[in-house]
């Protein structure tokens, strides 16, 4: 009993280091957790760039937290080193021709700085003078592109390697694998850098002192067998804290970017498994023009004088075509996925009249059925003008393509040809908020519980959207047309042409009244500066809205918000609540949503909650503040809005029906719900 009670107390420091020693990143959102040295940046698109495609140049991105690596629990045998796993998927992107270079290495290492380390062949870890060197205590996972170091030894290109306090690999293999749930043992080869993404497995036992590395191309299964099993006592390699991460270099001539899609990583246990659904995109290869047939044939026709004529007739009808696989520019990398036009225009029949399903605030929104792959999905076709157009798209692409949130509209890529402008996205069957509420053809009706549900969405949302994100995103846009509600009722807020994203220590300095008419905060007609508040002013109208089943204004000069004060005041709150409920709600929670549409589109916009004290409301975490002496002038708001709409009424002269367009506003928008 006392020998089983000592071991409990000789491990329970160990068990409690296991616990906590993991992490997990889907993306990269922000880099908190990091420490970035180098060329290393966390892109606009959620990838981890270790390297871009300059020269000799070093990229270091490691954990910011050490990680203990060796059993000291007793001090009379010497240290062991502690099991550990690691999952992660990179992707490298070589130039158009040649072989790229240099690669990036899995680093364990007792610091995160590296004096006088060099890049090309060394990968940003030694020189030349400290290469191999034990005090070094590195051990690093090589993935190159090039060949191996001193040209003796490890001099396939395109392999993976384990190495020791150097650059002279221990072992090296070529890239492969061998297929999941087979007996076989013929490994596939495959080049790192021509597929769009790599995943890599790497795990220590401290048991049989083994280190396994396993690689496959995205989205294979993990195969059965290990590319490399190495045998190797790492307890004289490492320090009790040591550093992971990763390190990559381009040469004076071999250049390639090096990314990191998502990383898992934990000691003494497996490393979380990655959703590959939820990691970002590959960043697009660049191709080799001289894979394509045209320049082929171009440069042999330039050979005889006699197809001249052919040549320039090839060059006017298929270099335009090719011309999309030209080097991409570094915003084109940040983006989500390219489609290709021609698949959108079979996807939506030729974005026929009957594919409408939608028209927003710079064009029409198209249901398609992908070619490809057979999904659903909603194309949104911007209208380029001269005012508006390129800006509203480049925004969307800026804010919606980095935000990843389940209460968000997922923009799933884009497309640009000439004037036509398309953005991809999820498609959403039961259609806006909008349509549901107020379309006299739509087939049912959302109950109390279904429409609870919708509002604590939306909350979570905008919450992500203006705290919980590495930016603030003021949507400047919220309203029952811009929420769309997928088929379990859950919200999903779109349309983020009009959003603005600035950081959370700065303050907004947009200008421009823009939004719909009935969501604008008072505010906005004095000083056209959009804010956190003035989102939660329009959120505070839908809130209203869902309760009541009546649109924020109508051309009776009726006003959602003031009629609801007025019966507040009344005391006769629950009259405005929608008759199609037949009286069938929660009393408490509609008493709730009513009092905080109150307080959120309050006159004064300090007197508005964060979202973060909305959804305790909401919840019930936090009882909502006493507004019996809440005073507001309706007739003070009702004239201040009917001076809005005289005002924008004579604005409107000569545009189009556009309502959410900058500093431009029609009136003739208001029946639309726009």
């Amino acid at each position: 009993m006392a020998s089983t009670l000592l071991c409990f107390l000789l491990f329970l420091p160990l068990l409690d280091h296991v616990s906590a020693n993991s992490f997990l990143f889907e993306g990269f959102n922000n880099n908190s957790k990091l420490t970035l040295e180098g060329a290393s940046v966390i892109k606009t698109s959620a990838l981890l760039r270790l390297t871009d495609r300059s020269t000799n140049i070093v990229g270091h991105a490691f954990y910011k937290t050490p990680f203990k690596m060796l059993n000291k629990t007793n001090s009379s045998l010497q240290p062991n080193a502690y099991s550990f796993s690691t999952y992660f998927v990179f992707s490298i992107v070589s130039p158009r021709s040649g072989s790229g270079g240099f690669g990036l290495a899995f680093t364990i290492a007792p610091s995160t700085i590296f004096p006088g380390a060099e890049a090309g062949h060394f990968l940003g870890l030694v020189n030349s003078t400290s290469d191999g060197d034990s005090s070094n205590h590195i051990l690093a996972v090589e993935f190159d592109t090039v060949n191996g170091y001193k040209e003796d030894s490890d001099t396939e290109g395109n392999h993976v390697g384990v190495n020791v306090n150097g650059m002279n690999s221990k072992i090296t293999e070529p890239a492969a694998y061998i297929e999941a749930g087979t007996d076989s043992n013929v490994k596939e080869d495959f080049r790192m850098a021509k597929v769009d993404a790599v995943q890599a497995w790497i795990e220590y036992d401290s048991k049989s002192k083994t280190l396994n590395v396993t690689v496959a191309p995205l989205p294979l299964l993990r195969p059965n067998k290990p590319l490399i099993s190495y045998p190797i006592e790492l307890n004289t390699v490492f320090k009790e804290n040591m550093y992971v991460g990763f390190s990559a270099s381009t040469g004076s001539k071999e250049t390639s970017f090096h990314y990191i899609l998502g990383w898992s990583f934990s000691v003494n246990g497996d490393a979380p498994l990655l959703n590959n659904s939820e990691l970002p995109n590959p960043p697009p290869k660049e191709q080799d023009p001289s894979s394509f047939p045209w320049v082929n044939l171009a440069i042999g026709t330039l050979c005889v004088l006699t197809f001249t004529l052919l040549c320039l007739l090839l060059y006017q009808t298929l270099c335009k075509r090719y011309m999309r696989f030209e080097a991409l520019e570094d915003w084109e990398m940040d983006c989500p996925h390219r489609f290709r036009y021609k698949d959108l225009h079979t996807a939506t029949k030729g974005f026929k009249e009957s594919q409408l399903i939608g028209v927003g605030g710079f064009g029409a929104v198209y249901k398609g059925v992908l070619p490809t792959t057979g999904s659903e999905v909603a194309v949104k076709r911007i209208v380029r003008g001269p005012i508006h157009g390129m800006r509203e798209f480049a925004a969307e692409i800026e804010s919606l393509g980095r935000l990843r949130h389940k209460n968000l509209v997922n923009l799933q890529g884009w497309c640009k040809k000439k004037n036509d402008l398309l953005l991809i996205y999820d498609f959403i069957p039961n259609g806006s908020l909008d349509s549901i509420l107020y379309n006299s053809n739509c087939n049912f009706v959302l109950d109390w519980g279904q429409r609870f549900k919708i509002l604590k969405g939306i909350t979570a949302g905008l919450l992500y959207l203006h705290e919980e994100w590495e930016q603030v995103v003021i949507h400047r846009d919220v309203k029952t047309s811009n929420i769309l509600i997928d088929g379990d009722f859950n919200a999903r807020l779109g349309d983020f042409g009009l959003a603005r994203i600035y950081d959370h220590d700065q303050i907004s300095h947009t200008t421009n009244v823009v939004g719909t008419i009935g969501y604008i905060a008072p505010e906005l007609t004095r000083t056209g500066k959009s804010s956190t508040e003035s989102d939660v002013y329009a959120y505070g109208v839908v809130l209203l809205e869902v309760v009541t089943g009546k649109r924020p204004v109508s051309s009776d000069q009726f006003f959602l918000v003031d009629w609801v004060v007025e019966n507040y005041q009344l005391g006769q709150i629950l009259e405005v609540v929608d008759p199609k409920l037949n009286s069938v709600y929660d009393l408490e929670e509609v008493e709730l949503v009513l009092k905080l549409g109150l307080l959120c589109s309050h006159n004064i916009a300090d007197y508005r909650p964060t979202m973060k004290q909305v959804t305790r409301y909401l919840n019930f975490d936090d009882l909502l503040p006493d507004i019996s002496d809440w005073r507001r002038s309706v007739s003070e708001s009702s004239s201040l809005s009917l001076g809005f709409l005289e005002a924008t009424s004579m604005m409107s002269v000569g545009t189009s029906k556009n309502l959410s367009s900058i500093d431009i506003m029609s009136t003739n928008s208001i029946d639309a719900g726009r």
